[in-house]
């Protein structure tokens, strides 16, 4: 599966991430693109975007998407806050589908 990792997040998360095809925003020369933007650039590369932008899902219509929302509920975007919930998150890519959001951890 190919994800792209928000730029919100940090870069290290996606060695823990390594058993699928990751890239960042900023390798793929994104950063600072808006979230209606960088939805468009993404879904004709990528199958998920992954984030902890809560408002995200929010502010854009992802039903008519081909690209799938993760949304990492964590205290921080520290690697040490995060870590915990990427079992939970790669169980979860197991079975979403394009247009979803699916949200893990508690915040």
């Amino acid at each position: 599966m190919k994800l792209l990792i928000d730029e919100c997040l940090p870069r290290a998360l996606k060695r823990l991430l390594a058993v699928h095809t990751c890239r960042t925003v900023q390798e793929m020369g994104w950063a600072g693109k808006k979230n209606g933007l960088l939805l468009s650039l993404a879904e004709k590369e990528f199958e998920v975007l992954i984030t902890i932008d809560q408002g995200f899902e929010y502010q854009q219509n992802l039903g008519d998407r081909k690209i799938a929302l993760l949304l990492l509920l964590a205290p921080s975007n520290q690697l040490e806050d995060l870590a915990p919930l990427i079992p939970y998150a790669l169980t979860a890519l197991d079975g979403i589908q394009p247009g979803s959001v699916i949200r893990v951890g508690s915040g």
